[in-house]
């Protein structure tokens, strides 16, 4: 990879500078993302709202797939087509999301080389700072040729 991934990210979806989102990894098929406990985040209850948890799970998948096809940005757009999400005990303090690509990179750029669109999930694990999981999260992404 060329470029800094994480600094990408948070240059092109401001969204994520917003809410505070940081990345520990970056890595080929694999990143790490932090959101820090804000109280202009909280829910209800006082951990972080459901809808921080899911921006911070999909910037953490989407730069899992940048690290591993940014350099596939000059002939194809990277979309993301669907997520679920899964939220297994509540969140308190700052949390983690662990995001990794579910696909291999040849067969996704086979997909993409034989003129097809390729669709591919990232999962992505979340947790308190403690490493207590509280949601689980998968995103499906595609590599939309450019025309």
């Amino acid at each position: 990879m060329t470029f800094d991934v994480g600094a990408f990210m948070l240059e092109s979806v401001p969204f994520a500078r917003t809410l505070g989102i940081s990345f520990d990894t970056v890595e080929p098929g694999r990143a790490t993302a932090r959101m820090p406990d804000r109280a202009d985040l909280h829910n209800h209850v006082g951990g972080p709202h459901a809808g921080a948890l899911f921006t911070l799970a999909e910037s953490a998948s989407g730069a899992a797939m940048l690290s591993a096809f940014g350099d596939q940005l000059s002939r194809a757009t990277p979309l993301a087509t669907g997520a679920t999400i899964r939220y297994v005990k509540l969140a308190m303090g700052e949390v983690v999301a662990e995001a990794r690509l579910g696909a291999s990179r040849e067969e996704v750029l086979a997909e993409l080389d034989a003129g097809r669109r390729p669709e591919f999930e990232v999962t992505v694990g979340i947790g308190t700072a403690d490493g207590t999981p509280v949601a689980e999260m998968t995103v499906t992404w595609t590599l939309r040729p450019n025309r």
